[in-house]
């Protein structure tokens, strides 16, 4: 009898995923039962051509040379994670609503073996808003545990997504310096230093990008996985680089994406990159200094991805930053 009720349980996991895997559509992530906004957009995996030429107006030399990538399908949030779901990672009052462990699930975790922020000694939002604003200052570590904790809440596997996977949903299928044509209407799409009036503003109020992704643009930079390097595009010319990804061995520096409410407009094209700095924790106070914030990033947040086909645990424990 057990022997034919495992049967039964492979058979209907093989089946869920069978049809998850011709149902991939854009879903609103619920956790703990209650819909918190945690919208994702569904990507169909392609090539692209990765940096930007050297003709483009303002590009660095860390954009090139421009190389060819592959990225499998997944999932990225439509919007940057808003301080109305990074606190209930800090606070952890929903924890005991955990999905139930199950085959089913993409992962199973215990939720309470996760680490949480620390409570900052100032308030993060530095008066800018806080519902329905994203979050902001958070250490690359902090981002990843947010997408550990929400993988344990609801058994999908969440993550920060590569600097390649973040280009390539940026670019929504275009070669431009925007995801946009006509640069002239770039305070239709983004948030930035000549119109955020020098604060971040609530997500989802400027156009989307043509797969329906907000802010990429501008309001508040993001993180990706990767460990940044100024050359890192040199050794990806012989042919195309399938799901490249630098994987960090040191702190710094760190990829980070988009620019911000602070930047001028060149920051923000698609190919922009920006490296983390150890500057960025120079007024905490704290010895030794936070592993949780970088309290001088008032202009750095993140968004998660969830792969299409989940990793193996392995791999799935290298993405989750340690």
């Amino acid at each position: 009898m057990r022997f034919y009720l495992l049967i039964f349980s492979l058979l209907f996991s093989l089946s869920q995923n069978f049809s998850q895997k011709n149902n991939f559509q854009n879903y609103n992530q619920k956790i703990g039962g209650s819909d918190y906004g945690l919208e994702m957009v569904s990507i169909k995996g392609g090539e692209f051509k990765m940096g930007s030429p050297n003709y483009e107006k303002n590009r660095m030399a860390d954009e090139g040379p421009v190389h060819k990538v592959y990225v499998d399908s997944f999932w990225m949030g439509k919007f940057e994670i808003t301080w109305d779901l990074y606190e209930l990672f800090m606070s952890r009052e929903i924890d005991n609503k955990q999905i139930i462990n199950d085959i089913k699930n993409e992962v199973n975790l215990d939720v309470d073996a996760i680490s949480s922020a620390t409570t900052p000694y100032v308030e993060m939002s530095f008066g800018m808003g806080v519902e329905g604003y994203p979050a902001i200052s958070m250490t690359q570590l902090a981002a990843s545990k947010f997408c550990e904790w929400l993988s344990a809440m609801t058994g999908n596997y969440y993550r920060l997504p590569t600097e390649a996977e973040w280009e390539y949903a940026c670019r929504a299928g275009t070669e431009n310096a925007f995801s946009f044509e006509n640069t002239d209407e770039i305070e239709e799409y983004a948030w930035f230093e000549n119109n955020s009036n020098g604060k971040y503003q609530k997500v989802g109020q400027k156009k989307p990008n043509p797969w329906g992704l907000h802010d990429m643009h501008g309001n508040v930079s993001e993180w990706t996985l990767d460990q940044y390097s100024p050359t890192a595009y040199n050794k990806k010319l012989s042919e195309i680089s399938n799901n490249p990804i630098e994987v960090a061995t040191k702190l710094y520096p760190r990829v980070v994406r988009g620019g911000s409410f602070m930047s001028k407009s060149f920051r923000l094209r698609s190919s922009a990159r920006l490296a983390s700095n150890k500057e960025w924790k120079k007024q905490d106070p704290q010895i030794p200094r936070s592993l949780w914030w970088h309290t001088d990033a008032q202009f750095l947040g993140f968004r998660v991805v969830r792969p299409f086909n989940t990793p193996s645990e392995e791999d799935r424990k290298k993405y989750w930053i340690k």
